[in-house]
Parts: C-alpha cells; structure tokens; sequence
C-alpha cells in the first residue's frame, strides 16, 4: 500500500475533533493506528487503496476517546469480581446479609473485604462497632470500607492481626475510635490507622489478571481510551506491566507512584520511585507521576479545613487545628513536593478541604521557587473546598485542579456532608465555573471506586452540565450555580486529559498524526439534553485504529 493511502476510512459522519484548527469534520483517515487525515467525505476517501476498509457511519456522531484522570481500575474490577459490594444505596441489613453469605462460603481464615457503609448507618452499629462483626464471625477478619474508602469498620480478629489492640498508641496520620469506658478500639479506624488491617487483604496473581480483564473491558465499552491510576504501589504495577505484556491492555496509562499514603507504613524512598519508573514505563505505560496524602474525608472529620466541623456532628470545637488533620506536615510536604519535581514527577495530591487544598498549592508555590521549573504540572485531587484566596493560584502555579463530577450532585454521601459541614458550606464545593473563570486548568476523574459506584464518565458529564443527578436517583442540586456548559466541559475529558497524561502531542484530539482513540455514539451530544447525555451509551470504541468495543 502507498504511503498516502489509508488502512481504514470512517466516512459521513459528524466528526467533533477538539482541534481548535479544524474543530469539525465528516471523516478520518487511519494509517497504522495513527491519523491520516481529517477532513470532508471528499477529500478523505480519496487515500482509498486496495486494502483500505471503509466504515459509513450515516451521520453518527465521532469524538475522541474519554480520558480520565483519576480511576483505581484494579481497585475496582477486584470490587466487583471478587469482595463483598451491595451497592452505595444499600441498606444495613443488606450489608450484614451479605456479609454473613460470604462467610458461609469461605474456609476458616479467610478475609472478608468489602462494604460499603454510609455514615448513616453508624448509629445501627451500637457503641462497640466491632462486636456487630463478631457476631458474624470470630474466625474470619472482616474488613468493609465506608463509601469513601477511607473509614474502616472491623471485627476483634481483623484488627489483632493488623496489629491494632488496647495497647495501640494513637496513630499519627490516623483516628483509633475507642470505647470511652475501656479504652479498646471499637472498630472503627479511619485513614493511616487502617493500614495494618488492608494488608491483610492480599490479591493472587490470578485474581489480578481476571481483574486486569475485566476493568479493559469495562473502561472501553464505556468508551475510555486513556487513564490515570491514582494510587499504585509495586504489586500494582506488576499487574499493570502483565496485563500489557498479555496484550490484554487497550488503554494509554499513566500510574501515579504512591510515595506516602493509606497503604504505606513508611515513606516510599525517591529512589525506589525511580527504580519503579524505570522499570514499568513502557509504550503503553507511563510511571513519571507520584501520589501523596494531604487529608482525609468531611465524614470521618479527616478532611482539613480552615473552620472546624458543626459541633451537632461530634465534632470537638475546642480542640480545632486545622493543621492537625493534615497527614504529612507542610514543611515536610513543601521538601516532598520540591524533591519530586527536581526528580521529574509530577505529583498528585489527594486534598479535599480547603486547608489541604492551600497547603498542596503552597508547597507547588516552593517547588517552583527553588527548582525553577513551571513544566511539571502537578495536580490537586478532587479540589473540592477551593477557598476564594486560592482560586487564581492554578493559574499562576501552572497546576491542575483534578475534579470529580460524579460526588458534585446529589449522591449517598451527600447527607453525610451536609451532616458534618451543613448544608451552606456545600454551596462552596467543587466551584469548576469558578475555578474556570480564574483560568485554572481542569481534569475529569471519576475516582471510582472511591465515593462513585461506577466509572460512567457520561453521568458525570451530565453532573457538570447540570449539578443534578441524570439517573434519578437523588433530588436536588449540589451548588448549582457552578454549572457549566459542554463546551466547557469536554476538553476535561480529552484534550486537557491528554496533557496531564503527557500525551497532548499522541491523543485527545482527532488531529493528523495522534493516535486513533475515538468513540462512535448514535446522537450527537451537542444536541442533546444533560439527561440524555446521562444516558449515553457508546456503539464503538477505537483504540489505536483497533476496534477495541462495538455494539
């Protein structure tokens, strides 16, 4: 075949290119795997050679494929294939039914690991949580996780084994709830104090191969081309670099190397997160990207704000310090940050309350300072509490507000906020408009599944657009002045996805010379409602120019 000619043509179609050049088309042209041409039916089916396939698409509408920023795929896919889930709405007695059930099934010894429970639930526990469990077995540690993945609820065994007992000095970075009577642990530990009690739940090889399937299959029909993972450690990424040596991986990748976190006993030294770069990177994979831990969760009253919590919650006014809920300390943090930037990573950091989100931006503001370098555009997770002294520093630090649209409408975890920081402080969450109109840059993650029960980034669209709930569930709004438009909001999902990927120049848009990673949808999103976009499903998934889904 000559060089100008194409492998394949996707041809009569309404093509939205997210090239600002040429933003519209009505066919591309691949040559293998990449991007040919783009342009009109005309011009287009003119690199028609011998060997070329044609694909009519009769008027469907073509985009790049989603890039998410922000999804624990083999977290996940292990959720659903192998632990205890009965869903984020589901109630007490279906948690402890099914948990029961999996016990029956189980030999002796075996870990039960799953959830999730809501705060809500926490009054039906009784004022010694781990007894609840004890009932259900004494021979089994049983591990379920609150719907943010940080609070843990465990039975007597789960926590002897993780090394948590009466003698247990308080955890730094972490909360031991305890018996006020007896000072035993009751059960609940809520971030750095839950670690011991994770590692017992350890995944085989074969369950992370099975789980390696299942979050392809799934990322791609829900038409993901490219993802972040937020939080891996070494075994993670033995599962990872398998997976694309098994030909199993249709997604561009990048791993955020998990340098202090919930499953850390001890910092990870910087040179083993170089080893590990070097050592994972691939064509498929990228590894220059680290994670830290700034707070916690509003629920567990682990996440750091500048203003404490509502008193009706539990919480303790007198003995507010915002800086004691921080999990590594801002002179630490600034010296972390500094030495991952001179170094080539960019960092990730998870902060949710307005504390921690200063106290990230600071320590960017001092990695700037003293390296000199602006390139490395290093990421706030889920940005949630900006405060409005904040809002401009994106901008001038050259770093990426990471948003999480699916937590901004009403969901299961939204009485629980309201129930710590009341219904006005939730009128300043995930202010995106605002944000936008101080010029910081954005990126979309589910952080599934973490707080979302699923990775459909077209209900979290849909969240964007609306600050509703598209599938019905949930009434109401969540600071509904912060809704934007699809224009605005698709680059999040693509081309702003692609730079924090590092791939601005291989994806996120249909330009000549990228990658072919696109998506076939039936109805053109830019006539739709935000309830239908909700509800988009997608027809074909190309990844690579390979058909990698289709309906």
């Amino acid at each position: 075949m000559k060089s100008d000619q194409a492998d394949q043509i996707w041809f009569n179609g309404k093509l939205m290119t997210m090239d600002p050049c040429f933003p519209y088309a009505e066919a591309l042209a691949i040559r293998e795997g990449q991007i040919l041409a783009v342009g009109t039916n005309e011009n287009v089916l003119n690199l028609v050679g011998p060997g070329t396939a044609k694909y009519n698409l009769f008027g469907r509408f073509i985009m790049p494929g989603i890039i998410e920023s922000h999804t624990h795929a083999l977290w996940g896919a292990c959720r659903d294939l192998f632990d205890v889930y009965v869903g984020y709405n589901a109630s007490f007695n279906d948690l402890i039914h099914a948990t029961k059930k999996r016990v029956q099934k189980i030999v002796p010894g075996e870990v039960v690991f799953g959830g999730p429970w809501r705060l809500d639930m926490r009054q039906k526990m009784g004022s010694n949580p781990r007894e609840v469990l004890d009932q259900i077995s004494c021979i089994h540690p049983i591990i379920l996780q609150d719907t943010s993945q940080h609070i843990l609820w465990c039975n007597t065994l789960a926590m002897r084994l993780g090394g948590i007992s009466k003698d247990t000095s308080d955890i730094a970075g972490g909360v031991i709830e305890r018996d006020y009577s007896t000072g035993e642990p009751n059960g609940i530990l809520a971030e750095a104090a839950g670690n011991g009690p994770r590692q017992l739940n350890k995944r085989t090889s074969e369950q992370l191969e099975a789980a390696s399937r299942a979050f392809n299959k799934y990322f791609n029909g829900l038409g993901i081309t490219s993802f972040k993972e937020p939080m891996a450690l070494e075994a993670d990424m033995f599962a990872y670099k398998a997976a694309d040596d098994r030909g199993d991986l249709t997604l561009h990748m990048a791993a955020h190397l998990v340098r202090e976190g919930p499953l850390t006993v001890e910092a990870i030294p910087y040179d083993k997160l170089e080893e590990m770069r070097s050592r994972f990177s691939n064509g498929n994979i990228r590894a220059s990207f680290a994670k830290l831990f700034l707070d916690g969760v509003a629920p567990g009253h682990t996440a750091s704000f500048v203003e404490p919590y509502l008193a009706s919650s539990g919480y303790d006014l007198a003995s507010h310090d915002p800086n004691s809920t921080l999990l590594i300390t801002p002179e630490e943090l600034n010296k972390t940050v500094t030495e991952l930037d001179r170094r080539g990573f960019v960092t990730k950091m998870h902060a949710v309350g307005d504390n921690a989100i200063c106290k990230g931006l600071d320590a960017i503001e001092v990695a700037r300072h003293v390296n000199g370098n602006y390139t490395l555009r290093h990421e706030i997770a889920h940005s949630v509490f900006v405060s409005d002294q904040d809002l401009s520093r994106f901008k001038h630090l050259n770093a990426i507000a990471e948003v999480s649209p699916k937590l901004w409408f009403p969901n299961a975890a939204t009485p629980a906020q309201i129930q710590v920081l009341g219904k006005d402080r939730l009128k300043k969450s995930h202010r995106i408009r605002d944000l936008l109109e101080a010029g910081a840059e954005h990126t979309y993650a589910s952080d599934w599944p973490a707080s979302a029960p699923d990775a459909n980034p077209w209900t979290g669209l849909a969240g964007m657009l609306s600050r509703q709930d598209a599938l019905g569930h949930f009434e109401g709004t969540v600071a509904s002045d912060q809704a934007i438009s699809l224009s605005q909001a698709l680059p999040l999902f693509t081309i702003n996805g692609a730079r924090s990927l590092g791939m601005e120049h291989e994806t996120g848009s249909l330009s000549v010379g990228k990658w072919a990673d696109f998506i076939v949808l039936t109805n053109d999103l830019t006539t739709q409602s935000w309830q239908e976009i909700g509800l988009t499903k997608v027809e074909t998934t190309i990844w690579k120019g390979r058909i990698v889904h289709s309906n």
